[in-house]
């Protein structure tokens, strides 16, 4: 395997054991054995955990930024964009009770820990943010756009925290309803046509 490869398998185990464990309870002897690896070979990698935090946010910011563009290049109106946002509670049901957000998640333990990287973890939040802002402006609602995009997330975020507390599914599917029917009532003229389910 050329170091390339292996770099991305620490970074995949890595993204990984810090979702499911957390970044400070995760140690190099935990990636390094997860991933196969003796410590001299780990480090010639990374020389830090902070290193691997780093390249984590930077897989993480990529896979969202590639998952929002091909929510846009799917050609769906703006009301089926946002909805494809919200059934992310859904289609990752299973590691949210478990885990919580994995961007949720991670926020929370490095400001907890002032981090200095908490503030590239928190872009995470702000792809998603901008994102949701201009699908409202593409709604109708330039006004509100900001406020809507926020609203959204705060209450997907809530929903995540619940879901991780309570480990309730059906929870999770009626919140989501709650969403969707929150979601068009801010855009009236959708037709029923429109709003079938994900």
């Amino acid at each position: 395997m050329g170091a390339s490869a292996t770099r991305q398998q620490i970074v995949n185990a890595a993204n990984r054991l810090f979702y499911e464990r957390g970044f400070e309870a995760t140690s190099f002897a935990d990636i390094a054995s997860d991933v196969g690896l003796s410590r001299g070979n780990f480090y010639y990698h990374f020389k830090t955990k902070d290193e691997i935090l780093d390249a984590v946010i930077a897989q993480r910011v990529r896979d969202t930024v590639a998952m929002l563009d091909a929510w846009e290049a799917d050609g769906q109106s703006p009301t089926e964009r946002i909805r494809r946002f919200i059934h992310i509670l859904i289609a990752n049901r299973s590691k949210i009770m478990a885990h919580g957000c994995p961007v949720g998640t991670l926020c929370n333990e490095l400001a907890k820990l002032d981090h200095a990287a908490k503030g590239d973890a928190a872009g995470l939040f702000v792809l998603f943010r901008h994102w949701l802002a201009r699908q409202f402006v593409a709604l109708g609602r330039a006004a509100e756009a900001d406020a809507l995009a926020l609203h959204i997330l705060m209450r997907s975020q809530g929903v995540a925290t619940l879901a991780t507390a309570f480990r309730d599914e059906d929870f999770i599917r009626r919140e989501v309803a709650e969403m969707e029917a929150w979601l068009l009532s801010q855009h009236p003229a959708v037709s029923s046509v429109d709003h079938q389910p994900v």
